[in-house]
């Protein structure tokens, strides 16, 4: 990954619906060199795909909660086995699988609070493996569009001992 990536990727993700042609003006690249070095990203698996976003109030769901499980037993297939029900469900926005308290923290998007209860009550409280639920209102939710490229990490210097 260098500079060249770097800007490829900023560029890409500020408009992904431009063409080669944009992108390499944007970037000063030739074209051709710009879409092998797209192609080369896309191979690596940089860059995975290209989404439209979308606004949930607009599809009728504008109500989003975080919801926290913890399951018991801890064993892979209770642990799979409900990572996979719950990303299958339309509700549902994003799915974690954390250590700490929790084993899960599952983003979903609704009609309302009442279809949030039901969405708690009929898909994941019921569920065979769950211990303990917890579900937090979210308010406001800020995402993020584009992610920064770091710099490589430089190696450490030698560390000197004082006796």
């Amino acid at each position: 990954m260098d500079e060249v990536d770097a800007a490829i990727l900023a560029e890409l993700q500020r408009d992904g619906r431009q063409t080669n042609r944009e992108l390499a003006e944007r970037i000063g690249l030739a074209a051709s060199t710009c879409l092998e070095r797209v192609r080369s990203l896309r191979s690596r698996g940089v860059i995975e795909g290209f989404h439209a976003e979308v606004n949930l109030g607009s599809l009728g769901r504008p109500v989003q909660a975080l919801i926290h499980v913890r399951l018991h037993p801890k064993i892979r297939e209770s642990v799979e086995g409900f990572r996979d029900h719950v990303a299958a469900l339309p509700e549902t926005l994003a799915v974690f699988v954390v250590s700490g308290g929790d084993d899960f923290i599952i983003q979903v998007a609704v009609r309302d609070t009442g279809h949030l209860r039901d969405f708690v009550l009929d898909h994941v409280a019921r569920h065979r493996t769950i211990a303990d639920v917890r579900t937090s209102l979210v308010y406001d939710h800020i995402r993020k569009t584009s992610v920064e490229v770091l710099p490589p990490e430089r190696p450490s210097p030698p560390r000197t001992r004082h006796r």
